[in-house]
Formats: structure tokens, C-alpha cells, sequence
């Protein structure tokens, strides 16, 4: 493990997933500090305010004292030069990840040469599952409890029945 070593782990987290959860707890293994840093999300129209995503995500990453959770807005550059990250850890889940993640880190690469952006695969059975569909599966009445936690499961249940249901 490179224990001198601060990663940053960027997105959205709308909601975070278990295979985002599997992400961190690898991340963990191999560097002495992460952030995971939950972004404004500006350009999205997110289900979760930002504060929801954050609860969500510092629920998640308790059992690893070495994570701790940052949002972020405007660059992700200013984020971990801030925060003297050496590296950038980034999820894939298929090979139609790969094509915009290979892009963003030889942007990221140019903008930030001193970073390293490290590719980390979820677990098998986590590898089909994003927040998009977990959101849209919600929405229209499925079960999505097999894809996030209990606190995460519970948050999106409250969130579709809506406001009366709060």
C-alpha cells in the first residue's frame, strides 16, 4: 500500500451503489488516504440534494477510518491540487466506460501531470449496476435493494413515494 499516498475518488453518487462502495473499499487497499468527493453536480439534474449524497456516502465509507468525504464544484483539478492528491481513482464497469474514462484521464493527465489517474473494476457482481439505472428502476416501482444498502435503500424508497410519504 502507498501509505504517503492521498487518491481522490470523484462523482456524482446519485445515489452511491454497491459497486461504488466495492470501488472505495479497494481504493483503501491500496492507498493510505482517500476522499471520496461528491461533486455539486451542476451540469446533472441529481435526485439527491448534495447534502442527501454526502449523508449517504459518509454512511457507506464508515468501516474505513483512512476515507473521509469532500464535495466539490467548479474543477476537480482545483479539488486535488488543494488537497495534495497523488492520485485520482476512477471506476469501470464495461468496455463503454473505458472510451470517456481513457479521454478524462488524458485530460486530466494534461491539466494535472503530478496525478495519476488509477483504473479500479468493481466486483463481478457489482459490474452492471450504475446509479442511473438504480434511480430509473426506483422510480418506476422496482427493487433496487440489491444494488445499494440498507441506508441508501430506505433513502430512495422515501425519496419516490414523495413528500407525503416524509
Amino acid at each position: 500500500m502507498a501509505e504517503n499516498v492521498l487518491a481522490v475518488y470523484p462523482g456524482t453518487f446519485d445515489p452511491i451503489t454497491l459497486g461504488h462502495e466495492d470501488v472505495v473499499r479497494r481504493a483503501t487497499q491500496l492507498f493510505g488516504r482517500v476522499i471520496v468527493a461528491v461533486a455539486a453536480g451542476h451540469h446533472k439534474k441529481t435526485m439527491f440534494s448534495l447534502e442527501e449524497r454526502i449523508a449517504m456516502v459518509r454512511e457507506a465509507v464508515k468501516p474505513y477510518p483512512q476515507v473521509s468525504v469532500e464535495s466539490f464544484s467548479g474543477l476537480l483539478r482545483d479539488f486535488v491540487v488543494q488537497r495534495g492528491g497523488k492520485a485520482m481513482v476512477r471506476g469501470l464497469r464495461a468496455v463503454t466506460d473505458f472510451d470517456y474514462e481513457f479521454q478524462l484521464a488524458g485530460m486530466n493527465r494534461t491539466l494535472m501531470p503530478e496525478v495519476e489517474t488509477v483504473f479500479l473494476t468493481p466486483s463481478d457482481k457489482f459490474q452492471f449496476i450504475s446509479s442511473t439505472f438504480v434511480r430509473e428502476i426506483a422510480t418506476l416501482g422496482g427493487e433496487v435493494d440489491k444494488f445499494v444498502s440498507a441506508d441508501v435503500y430506505a433513502r430512495l424508497c422515501q425519496k419516490v413515494a414523495g413528500p407525503a410519504a416524509g
